[in-house]
């Protein structure tokens, strides 16, 4: 058993010799692609898009969520004090607005990430081009998207970001 320890120490520390030169000369690249996502010019037009687009639907929801409120609120102070068949309209009333609420709300966050998944979409195949095109103009071996550590010199996401917002 320790002649075979010995021969895989040996055989690691071989290959970190070997493979030392070949790193050496291994020219690297980092892409911080959440910062890109986020901060990239191209991103913040495709918010601020998405954020015009679902306005209108936004407000209507607020709308609906104030009527809400404003008959729970009337429900809560004059509710004792009315009668019956009024209270039992209200609540129903109150009823189908909150399903109405709970159903628009639920429809618009879907609609909004399945369009937000859509413009990440394209953001990402744009992104993904311009490193390809940076790599292979700046001669990268290797380009990588997740990493524990980074030194700063290898971070090319400022080039892709400048390169995002030519285009």
């Amino acid at each position: 058993m320790m002649k075979f320890r010995q021969f895989a120490v040996s055989l690691v520390l071989a290959s970190a010799f070997v493979a030392a030169p070949v790193l050496a000369n291994t020219k690297i690249g980092f892409v911080n692609t959440e910062r890109l996502l986020r901060e990239a010019p191209l991103s913040v037009s495709a918010q601020k898009k998405l954020e015009r687009e679902f306005a209108a639907r936004d407000q209507e929801i607020q709308k609906l969520a104030k009527q809400a409120r404003d008959l729970q609120a009337q429900l809560d102070k004059d509710g004792v004090t009315m009668p019956e068949s009024e209270r039992k309209a209200k609540e129903r009333d109150l009823g189908n607005l909150n399903r109405d609420l709970q159903r628009e709300s639920r429809e618009f966050r879907e609609d909004l990430n399945l369009r937000r998944n859509e413009e990440l979409g394209q953001i990402q195949e744009r992104a993904r081009k311009a490193i390809q095109e940076i790599a292979k103009a700046e001669k990268f071996d290797l380009v990588v998207e997740q990493a524990v550590y980074v030194d700063p010199k290898n971070d090319i996401t400022d080039r892709v970001m400048k390169a995002l917002g030519g285009k």
